[in-house]
């Protein structure tokens, strides 16, 4: 969830982590335009809409009682690689997202009925050698153990079973009864995170935690409702604040693209020139500025100024914060001598209260870096 270059890493408490996930989490699921056909195999549109409000809810659930008692669960590395790296997160993601994709739903959506969970399985590589489980034996009774905590009813498997033994005439059977539709929700938003990802699947991204809907519509979502449940959490003038820059630069013409990777990123780009078709990673790479969510910073504009030698002047009339932040510039914090803060991102703004007194100002110097001004 968090790069790392360089430095002795400082682990986040778990809390603070499951903090940041429950953030990540859709404010509430809208009442979504057309499906994609495929999701009819699993259950008509409105019991799928059903179950993915109720997946929802399990994974604020999820977030809750990390926070409330996951020190006895998500054990820190001893070498941790990020903030955040907490090895039962991935193992909690995946070990739902395979119960999800390789689970066969009962005609009612009241189970879901597994032979196999691969990633709990022992393997071979492309040589043809084995490889162990990518969940270990303890993980995955923790994974179980925590989730029958969380309302899951597993029946078929002794989570303490070093192991696996799953088959037709042993399956592993899951069920919720406490929750219903949630396991019509976990299958269609697990075949959404194995099948139709928009970038590629990592084993600690946690995509899945983050009930992401709008893989499961027809039509591409709109950016603009993305940014919606992206800035939810945040007070209600900083919402429309950054609501208007959107809408202000889409309608001169820049585009927007949507990032879930390492962060959560709404990045925006000039068009190019001879109406050239830019993809979605040539947007975010190509980006003047940016919207950003992380752990180690919380929400943030980000602004990768590349035109300030021409308003240098122009600059001295920008409100003090703004002034001092355009002079110190951007770049690599190791070069500085510094801990790596992901300065080469650019100069990062926190979209908190304080952002609100100088947002004319902030669209002023957003206007300099407009192509063309």
């Amino acid at each position: 969830m968090s790069g790392h270059h360089g430095g002795t890493v400082t682990l986040r408490p778990i809390g603070e982590v499951a903090a940041y996930l429950k953030r990540r989490i859709p404010a509430c699921i809208p009442q979504m335009p057309a499906l994609k056909p495929a999701l009819q195999q699993i259950a008509g549109e409105e019991t799928l809409r059903t179950g993915v409000a109720a997946f929802r809810e399990f994974i604020c659930l999820i977030c809750d009682r990390l926070a409330a008692d996951g020190a006895a669960y998500a054990k820190p590395p001893a070498n941790p690689k990020d903030i955040a790296d907490y090895p039962f997160l991935s193992y909690l993601s995946n070990l739902l997202a395979d119960i999800g994709y390789y689970g066969i739903l009962s005609e009612g959506g009241d189970a879901l009925r597994l032979t196999n969970l691969p990633v709990c399985i022992p393997a071979a590589d492309a040589g043809g050698k084995a490889a162990p489980a990518r969940i270990p034996a303890a993980g995955r009774a923790d994974c179980l153990r925590f989730l029958a905590a969380c309302g899951l009813v597993l029946t078929g498997i002794d989570p303490e079973d070093k192991t696996l033994r799953l088959s037709e005439r042993q399956p592993l059977v899951v069920t919720c009864p406490d929750r219903p539709g949630l396991l019509t929700g976990l299958k269609a938003l697990s075949v959404a995170d194995m099948e139709w990802r928009p970038s590629r699947r990592f084993w600690n991204d946690l995509y899945l935690l983050r009930c992401d809907y709008s893989l499961l519509m027809q039509e591409e979502a709109d950016p603009g409702d993305l940014l919606a449940d992206f800035l939810h959490p945040l007070p209600a003038e900083v919402q429309t604040f950054a609501q208007r820059l959107h809408q202000r630069y889409t309608r001169r013409g820049m585009l927007c693209a949507v990032s879930r990777r390492a962060e959560d990123q709404f990045a925006y780009a000039a068009a190019r020139s001879g109406g050239k078709t830019l993809i979605p990673k040539d947007i975010c790479s190509r980006a003047v500025w940016r919207f950003s969510h992380s752990l180690q910073h919380g929400y943030c504009l980000v602004v990768k100024a590349k035109r300030m030698n021409e308003y240098a002047a122009a600059a001295a009339g920008l409100a003090p914060l703004l002034r001092e932040k355009i002079a110190l510039g951007y770049g690599c914090d190791c070069k500085r001598g510094e801990r790596c803060q992901r300065g080469c991102q650019g100069i990062r703004i926190p979209l908190d209260d304080a952002i609100t007194g100088i947002a004319g100002q902030i669209e002023t110097w957003l206007d300099y870096e407009m192509p063309g001004a």
